[in-house]
């Protein structure tokens, strides 16, 4: 009885945006990730996103590996989260295909994933309008922050320009990345 209940909550929860989706586990039947037959569970990979889609007006981050879906989250974004960003100080949150490039483990915001941002076309932009473009773009959790933020944290948004997730989920997404993973955002 207690999983179903579970079950229906679950459901209830990722239907009203208030968990990630999940993709069901590598090896089950429903899935078109599947590593080629290891020779044990203990010698399997684990899986790695190679694509990273932030859809800034829905306020998701989705990972996906080979173009499926292995796991979605609830963002907080910039304080001025409408645009790509233009100028270092806007507030915004970029547009744009960038890759992660480095990883933080020693973050205010717990751990962080650095965005490639500014790319060429930020930089002629900014260079067009005589402005600096800014940069250190994350994807991080919440970490010291929490005491504003807390449990707020996917209601609004509270970041410099950053893309924000829960401490918890940006361990799930350090371990489900590397650097060198595509990193596309899109308004």
């Amino acid at each position: 009885m207690w999983k179903s209940v579970f079950h229906c909550l679950l459901g209830v929860m990722v239907a009203a945006g208030l968990g990630g989706t999940v993709m069901p586990p590598v090896g089950s039947a429903k899935t078109s990730l599947e590593s080629p037959s290891p020779k044990s569970p203990a010698q399997a990979a684990p899986v790695k996103a190679d694509y990273i889609l932030v859809e800034k007006s829905k306020r998701r981050l989705t990972l996906l590996v080979r173009g499926q879906v292995l796991k979605s989250y609830r963002i907080a974004l910039g304080r001025n989260p409408k645009g790509p960003k233009i100028r270092e100080g806007d507030d915004r949150t970029p547009e744009g295909r960038y890759v992660i490039d480095y990883r933080l483990r020693d973050s205010d915001y717990h751990l962080a994933l650095h965005i490639s941002y500014p790319n060429q076309r930020d930089r002629e932009r900014a260079r067009r309008l005589g402005v600096s473009p800014g940069g250190d773009i994350m994807i991080h959790g919440i970490g010291s922050a929490a005491s504003k933020v807390g449990d707020l944290h996917p209601l609004f948004d509270w970041t410099n320009g950053c893309i924000a997730v829960t401490d918890r989920e940006i361990e799930e997404i350090w371990r489900l990345t590397e650097v060198g993973t595509v990193v596309n955002i899109v308004p």
